[in-house]
């Protein structure tokens, strides 16, 4: 009877034993290195504290995620855990999946070891189905890099471009880190509207759209790097479960993606470089101009030094000008006119000497010679203009004048003996009374004064806390502060073309949170518009307002001259006083 009782008790404990189950599952025993594993922990009870294994040999690329199910057959509830990881393969060779633990009624349940087999490099790789390797497969961003090895301070283009399979849709992105082009001068160039194409990547059918484009001119020779760009991607990719009608439940994932880093060979100009080079490169004009060569004594003239073509225009120095001793020539003023694009930068800068004759006479302007190397050509070139000749008709003739300082009277000055006589050298200073101060009017004021300014002070003080409260009306105030403030800042700005439009677009928008009341985040100019309309401002006012806003868009992203700027201020000026009329009427 005893050994009877026994085996009942250890064939029902091993029954009850038996119920519990936690096995672990691989999607594949044999794999090729460039594939990936799904390891699945499975147990048909809830448990606590799961500790999976280390996965020496491989990359952890997805998991854990969890998955739950339960179900009804033939009467009986079935429950169902379990723990998923995606696995990259770091080898080839026999790789083991060591044991996973779970606790599961107090008791400690254990997974066999489990080992696959990692071979070569597969063709066509086949993967599970996670939700973050679809995301991985099916999104590339790219930097495409127009030529590889520039030479120093030629223009190369980056383009940034997002492919996306048909497979997965992106719902939103943000922009995690702008790359630093170090060593590189740089320009974004802006891209109004993100537009969608059909393209290729690795020879499969993908969508792509251009999210940036970056001209670079390399500071330096030798290799460099171009950073990465990284973006965090909202994308939403097809899932395990579906609907009631069969169709696949689709799943976001917040995917980050990054740019490969780009090397480029940044070559140096060859040897045999003309004395006058400055570090032009690119494919260029060269002119020397003057606006008369015929004037009197006295009057002025511009001489216009000028350099047309594309290429690094903004990175290196115009000759000077020179000019004879009787020619009196100020300091040259600066223009640039220059648009970039996917080319690099194309137009032209100058510098415009006042050039003013003092004797008549005939002068020669010089010749000036410009050089620049010509990346197509590998070669350096170099550009004369003509010698320019200068005739004055009519003032003081050359030489008339005597040696050392010319046309200066010299004067013997007479010093007298009352010079001095503005200085009084005798006072009559008569000291102050002690007496009489009290009871004065002067003392009774000093008394009362005080005594009487308190009511005052109450006052004030009451509209000051009054005034502390209006919270609307602050706002207000201190809109219409800031915007005399920046508009004040855009005119000590001229010349900067960035800080000047940013501080002119900022004083229009809080101008407009001055009169209208409306929030940094209400000011598209759709809504503007349509508040100016309803506040009774003419068409044309309107109009005006929104153009200026505009421009400022506009100007922060391309070059823009000072005359440009200074219109553009006076512009502002004009508008605002004019809405202002027509806000208080």
């Amino acid at each position: 009877m005893r050994y009877l009782i026994l085996s009942f008790l250890l064939f029902a404990s091993g029954l009850i034993q038996a119920q519990v189950r936690f096995e672990a599952k691989v999607s594949r025993e044999k794999l090729g290195i460039n594939e990936r594993l799904r390891v699945d922990f499975e147990m048909n009870e809830d448990g606590d504290n799961f500790n999976p294994p280390s996965f020496d040999g491989f990359t952890v690329i997805g998991g854990p995620n969890q998955k739950i199910s339960t179900s009804i057959l033939n009467g009986k509830m079935a429950y169902s855990k379990t723990y998923s990881f995606y696995l990259q393969p770091k080898k080839r060779g026999n790789l083991s999946i060591g044991q996973a633990e779970i606790v599961i009624d107090d008791k400690i349940y254990k997974t066999s070891p489990l080992t696959v087999e990692i071979t070569a490099a597969v063709d066509k790789p086949t993967d599970g189905d996670s939700s973050e390797i679809i995301a991985e497969d099916n999104l590339h961003l790219v930097a495409e890099v127009s030529k590889a090895t520039p030479y120093l301070n030629e223009a190369i283009t980056v383009v940034y471009k997002l492919y996306v399979s048909p497979r997965v849709s992106v719902s939103n992105w943000r922009e995690l880190d702008s790359p630093k082009y170090n060593d590189f001068w740089s320009q974004s160039i802006d891209i109004q509207q993100l537009r969608v194409e059909n393209g290729e990547y690795r020879g499969e059918p993908y969508r792509y759209v251009v999210l940036r484009k970056t001209i670079l001119y390399p500071q330096k020779s030798g290799e460099l790097n171009i950073e990465p760009l990284t973006l965090s991607i909202a994308v939403d990719v097809p899932s395990e479960r579906r609907d009631i009608f069969g169709s696949r439940i689709y799943k976001t994932v917040n995917k980050t993606v990054a740019a490969d880093n780009k090397k480029i060979n940044v070559k140096s100009l060859p040897d045999g470089k003309p004395a006058n080079f400055t570090g032009a490169v690119g494919k260029f004009d060269f002119n020397v101009t003057t606006s008369k060569d015929e004037l009197n004594a006295g009057e002025s003239l511009q001489a216009k030094v000028e350099v047309r073509g594309n290429g690094n225009l903004k990175l290196f120095e115009l000759p000077a000008l020179t000019a004879p001793a009787s020619l009196e020539m100020y300091d040259p003023e600066r223009s640039e006119n220059v648009n970039t694009n996917l080319n690099g930068m194309q137009g032209s800068i100058s510098e415009t000497y006042t050039v003013v004759p003092t004797q008549k006479g005939k002068y020669p302007i010089p010749a000036l010679s410009f050089s620049y190397f010509d990346p197509s050509s590998e070669t350096y070139k170099t550009q004369t203009s003509d010698e320019l000749l200068i005739n004055v008709e009519k003032g003081p003739l050359a030489g008339n004048e005597p040696s050392g300082m010319s046309g200066v009277n010299k004067q013997i000055v007479a010093i007298e003996g009352d010079q001095f006589r503005f200085i009084k050298l005798k006072t009559n200073l008569r000291p102050v009374s002690s007496d009489g101060f009290l009871g004065s009017f002067g003392f009774w004021s000093a008394l009362v004064l005080p005594l009487a300014a308190i009511p005052l002070f109450i006052l004030f003080g009451k509209k000051r806390e009054e005034r502390a409260n209006d919270v609307r009306g602050n706002r207000i105030r201190r809109a219409d502060k800031l915007a005399r403030k920046y508009l004040s800042e855009a005119k000590k700005n001229l010349g900067d073309q960035k800080e000047f439009y940013l501080a002119l677009e900022r004083s229009m928008h809080n101008y407009l949170k001055a009169k209208l009341s409306i929030q940094t985040g209400e000011m598209s100019k759709e809504r503007i518009a349509g508040l100016l309309n309803e506040k009774g401002v003419d068409a044309q006012t309107n109009s005006d307002f929104i153009s200026l806003l505009e421009s400022c868009e506009f100007a922060r992203y391309t070059p823009a001259s000072s005359d440009a700027m200074q219109h553009d201020y006076e512009n502002a000026v004009n508008v605002i006083s004019t809405l202002d009329k027509q806000l208080q009427g």
